[in-house]
This record gives C-alpha cells, structure tokens and sequence, in this order.
C-alpha cells in the first residue's frame, strides 16, 4: 500500500513537472526570441543616430579636416566605428566598405559595395545611411555595428527567463506535493484504518470533519464515510450474532439440565461417568459460550496462541475411548511420543479432534476400529485420522460447508471446522482413503511457522497415554 501511495503522489508530481515545462516553453520561448530581436533592432536605432547625428556638419561643409572632427564628436566616430564616404571617392574614417565601387548586391567579392542599408562585414555589420551634403551631392555615411551589439543583454535575459522557468516548476511541484501529501495522508489513514479493522478492531473510525480531514478530496471524504457506515453496521451485527448466540446457548439448558438429571440416575459404572462427564463438560461449554457472547469484544481477555498437539490428543483420545471400549472399537493412538507445538488455540484443537472423533463414531457401524496418528515433518504437524467404515462417497462435497456424510443428526460443520484451523496456518485437510483400515482417513497438516511456547503445566507433562491395540 505504501508503495501506491509513493507511485501515485510521484504520478501527481510528474504530471506538475510536464505541464509546467510545457506552459513555460510556450511562453518563455517566443519571449526569448523578442528579446534577441529587441536587442538587434536597439543596435541598429543607435547607429541610425550616430550617422544622423552627422547630418547637419555634412549640410555646411565637406572639408575633410571638418568631416573628421564632427565625427570625433560622436560615440561611434571615438571607437572607430564611424566613416563617411564623400562624393568623388574620398573617405573620412576607418571604412569597412568599398567606396570606388558601383551599386550592387553586396554579397560579392571580399567587401560588400557601398548601397543604402546594411551589409554583413566581418565581425558585424555596417549601416550606410546617405545624407545631403553642400553643393548638391550625396555623402554615404558608415557605421560599423560589431556582433557584440546585437547579442547585448541576451544572455542575460536567457538567463533570467531560464531562472524564471525553473521557479515555476519548483513552485509547481511544491503545490503539486502540497496537495498530493494531503490525499496520501487521507489514502492512509483509510487504509489503516482499514487494516485495522480486518485485525478485530472494531472501534476504529476515519475521522472526516475538522483539521486532521482538511484537505481531503470530496472522494476520499465520501469514502471515508462509507467506511465508518460500514464499520458501524460491522457492530451492529457482531452484536446481534452474540445476543443471538446467547439466546440460542441459553436455550440448551432445559434439555442439560435433563440431561444431567438422567445421568445422576444411571448409577455406577464407566459407561455411566462418562456420561455424566460429558454432560458437564456440554453444560460448562454452554456456560463459556454464553459468557463470550455477552462480553464486550474490548474487555475478552487475552488468549494463548500456542499448544501442544500431542497433549491436546492424548486427552481427547482419552475421552472417546471410554465410549469405543463401550461400543466394542479398536482403537490406537501413535506419535505420540514428544511434545509436538503448534500456532493454535487448545480449545481450537480439541473442538476439531473431537468433530474429527465425533464422526467416526457417528458414521460407522459400531465395533468399527479407528486410529489416530500424529507426526512432525519439517514446518509442519500432520494429524491422521483413519477408520474401517465406508469412506467417503465424494470427498470434495463431504468437506464443503453444511454438506458433510448427510444423514440424520449431521450438520455438515464437523470438516469445516477442521479445515478453516488448518488453513488458519497455512495448512490443509484431505479426504482419502486409510491404507491400513480400508476406510476413511482425513488428514490434517498445521503449519508450524514460528516456534510456539507451550504453557509450563504442558510441559512439565511426559507421561504416554496407554493405548489399546487390536
């Protein structure tokens, strides 16, 4: 998430980058070349001034000594630059054209012919402007315009307008940031809030109103809001499932508490404790569910994450083999020599052995035998499961949720139990075929992928269940 949240704020900057560069190229460029022009047609209006500066000596006399110094006068006759082409081929000053020559094009030979206008010479330029001069004739005078002139003060505004194209994307990346950490911060907050809403915690809420939401586009705020409506309605049916729940558990008491009446009277006898056992276990079961379904999510205490799974068989074994001794079942449990941790709640466990257990005993014939097989390979525990009854007529529908074997007292919730526990590791069940009993075998693997602490009670524990065998 935070990598799109990046992408997209650098996209935003990008985009600020582009169309800045174009605008300012778009303007910024004509511009330049209007200063460039500018500069060459300020150069060329001040030699048109310095050659009609020599106008009025020109009208009184053409005296070369007076010629000379008019021009001495001037800025341009002080660096050179001014020369005045007198009828009958005399020059006054450092000429760059030729004098002697007829009008032309100016382009031919090394020095163009003198004409009314400008010519190209080295280094720059000559502007020949004719003026009037006594006695009737025509004077052509010269002033020489060096390159230098015409580029004066360009660089500079090249420069200025570069620097001012570069201010106008700083600017424009800064406000496109600006803008683009606003919607980043309001993406994030919706996506953490949302994280941690997936994580159990169900007060979480995006704030929508005052400073921590300004800023925040019109979507995201709409967002936002469709976000807290569903989170609100989240708990309203979280708390609708336990008060049903409740309800429902609360209504198990009648039949328990006949249930237990009945057991009181049966006596003595193994048959008869566990029973009895059972009964109180239901009745405590009921109780807890109960009183989980009335908590506050926030005040539910913590829960160890972590168990042994050969403990957690060795007892449910041991529960159910009071009933197969009753019922004439061979039975074995093997693996079980070491402790075997796995990432799942005890409780969890024991509810998915015994639904694992509840079926054989439900689902086949009494006097079927059943084992019961647990190992540890590599990152994982596999649990084995296996009868001699009928198997599985379609394994991919009996593990399907509310499908399972059918029949009369099923519900079909049994493997799904067993299946979201392993998959809560990253684990799986499979239905087959048990090689050694030629019946059913369903197989669950839980991946072990972070070393679980046992409980100390647990460990201190080393004792082997005895097992019966055929």
């Amino acid at each position: 998430m935070k990598r799109v949240l990046r992408s997209l704020r650098w996209a935003m900057v990008k985009a600020a980058i582009a169309g800045t560069v174009m605008v300012a190229l778009a303007f910024l460029i004509p511009l330049g070349l209007m200063v460039q022009q500018t500069a060459r047609d300020r150069a060329f209006t001040a030699a048109e001034r310095q050659a009609a500066a020599l106008g009025p000596a020109l009208a009184i006399t053409i005296d070369q000594q007076a010629v000379a110094k008019a021009m001495a006068s001037t800025d341009a006759g002080t660096q050179d630059r001014l020369a005045v082409h007198l009828p009958g081929g005399i020059t006054v000053g450092d000429a760059r054209t030729d004098n002697d020559q007829p009008p032309g094009n100016g382009n031919q030979g090394t020095t163009p012919t003198v004409r009314a206008g400008t010519a190209r010479v080295d280094g720059g330029y000559v502007l020949l402007q004719p003026v009037a001069v006594d006695g009737g004739g025509i004077a052509m005078v010269e002033v020489y315009v060096p390159d230098s002139d015409l580029s004066r003060g360009v660089g500079t505004a090249w420069l200025v307008l570069s620097g001012v194209a570069l201010a106008l994307v700083a600017v424009s990346v800064a406000v496109a940031d600006r803008m683009g950490t606003r919607i980043i911060r309001s993406a994030r907050r919706l996506a953490t809030a949302a994280r941690s809403l997936g994580a159990g915690n169900l007060t979480v809420r995006v704030p929508v109103e005052g400073r921590e939401a300004a800023g925040a586009p019109e979507e995201l705020r709409e967002a936002a809001y469709a976000f807290n409506a569903m989170a609100d309605r989240v708990v309203h049916l979280l708390a609708a499932e336990r008060e049903l729940a409740a309800d429902l558990s609360h209504r198990l008491r009648t039949p328990l508490t006949v249930l237990r009446l009945n057991a009181a009277a049966l006596g003595g006898g193994d048959a008869a404790d566990a029973t009895r056992h059972a009964v109180s276990q239901l009745e405590r079961e009921v109780d807890q569910i109960i009183r989980t379904a009335r908590r506050d999510p926030e005040d539910a205490p913590p829960v160890a994450l972590g168990c042994d799974a050969v403990e957690v068989l060795r007892e449910r074994v041991g529960f159910w083999s009071a009933l197969a001794e009753d019922e004439g079942r061979p039975w074995r449990l093997t693996g079980d020599d070491a402790p075997m941790p796995v990432p799942v709640q005890r409780g969890d466990l024991a509810a998915a052995v015994d639904a694992l257990l509840g079926n054989v005993f439900r689902h086949t014939a009494v006097g079927t035998p059943f084992a019961v097989d647990v190992a540890a390979t590599g990152d994982a525990v596999t649990v084995l499961v296996g009868d001699g009854g009928p198997g599985f007529a379609d394994p991919d529908t009996a593990i399907r949720r509310g499908a399972g074997h059918g029949g009369e007292g099923s519900t079909g919730l049994g493997l799904d139990i067993v299946r979201k526990l392993a998959e809560g590791t990253g684990g799986e069940v499979r239905l087959g075929r048990s090689a050694a009993l030629d019946g059913a075998e369903i197989s669950v693997r839980i991946n072990v992928r972070t070393e679980v602490e046992l409980p100390r009670q647990q460990r201190r524990r080393s004792g082997r269940l005895m097992t019966r065998k055929d």
